[in-house]
């Protein structure tokens, strides 16, 4: 690692660019995304997404291994800035910083780069308003194998650096895209692939379900559910059975619930045509 810049004052220019990124707005000036965390930045790194600044505090470090990924951004071309502890409290949007926060570019979005898979397992997220929410569904999608996801009528940020913090840098390895709900049911029937809607107002239990072959399953905000589109435009329509007092789960866990369905019988024979 080359002997970097040592940033100390709050006033400094790079400081007040990093805090002013928190807001959505000004990301979306610049299209620029936080990325915080060594396990976020090895996943970035991994993937070959390509920083354009890394901040470093060594006070703040957790580990031993920094250095070895701090020379590998570095190697990518990222501008290095070591600062002080007090600079990079001053930075981080997390109660324990662990000493590493960079800045890249936006993530491509459009369902134009999305990958088509013969067979693929999708997921789409209509109208997810919780960025941690979001976040973790991607960290389930990419536990499953999914081959992309799309957020469909977007309410959260998919670049708000709570979404890159709740899918631990799964952002980077899951081909994910933005779209309306219209555009998103076009791609999928153009592509083959069936969507397959999760509602409490059905009979049809997701184990009992056939999930096999090209299948995008699609899972809505917690409040209202999914839209009379998904509804409508579904084939299939499931639940998952609950015996308790709860009408619903948290859309992240039943997203994995039926996503590990999916993923068990693509490995057995069961539904096999």
């Amino acid at each position: 690692m080359t002997a970097p810049d040592i940033i100390s004052s709050l006033q400094n220019s790079r400081v007040k660019q990093v805090v002013r990124l928190r807001k959505r707005k000004e990301r979306d000036s610049v299209r620029m995304l936080l990325v915080e965390g060594y396990r976020e930045l090895l996943r970035a790194a991994e993937q070959g997404y390509k920083l354009d600044d890394l901040y470093v505090c060594p006070e703040w470090f957790l580990g031993r291994n920094e250095d070895d990924l701090i020379l590998r951004h570095e190697d990518a071309g990222a501008r290095v800035h070591q600062c002080s502890r007090e600079v990079f409290a001053k930075m981080s949007y997390r109660d324990r910083p662990d000493g590493l926060l960079a800045l890249g570019p936006y993530l491509p979005t459009s369902l134009s780069e999305l990958p088509v898979v013969p067979g693929g397992l999708y997921l789409v997220a209509e109208s997810v308003e919780k960025p941690g929410n979001l976040g973790t569904l991607l960290r389930s999608a990419d536990a499953a194998g999914v081959d992309g996801v799309i957020v469909a009528d977007p309410q959260t940020d998919l670049h708000n650096p709570n979404v890159v913090r709740a899918s631990v840098g799964t952002l980077f390895t899951v081909p994910v895209a933005e779209a309306s709900t219209p555009a998103t049911l076009n791609w999928l029937a153009a592509n083959g692939i069936r969507p397959v809607a999760t509602t409490p107002d059905t009979d049809t239990l997701h184990y009992n379900s056939d999930l096999t072959g090209g299948i995008a399953l699609v899972v809505g905000a917690e409040q209202y559910g999914l839209s009379k589109a998904w509804l409508d435009g579904s084939p299939l329509l499931l639940r998952i059975p609950m015996a308790g007092k709860a009408d619903s789960l948290n859309v992240a866990a039943a997203a994995t619930i039926v996503l590990f369905e999916a993923v068990r019988q693509r490995n057995c024979t069961q539904f096999s045509s």
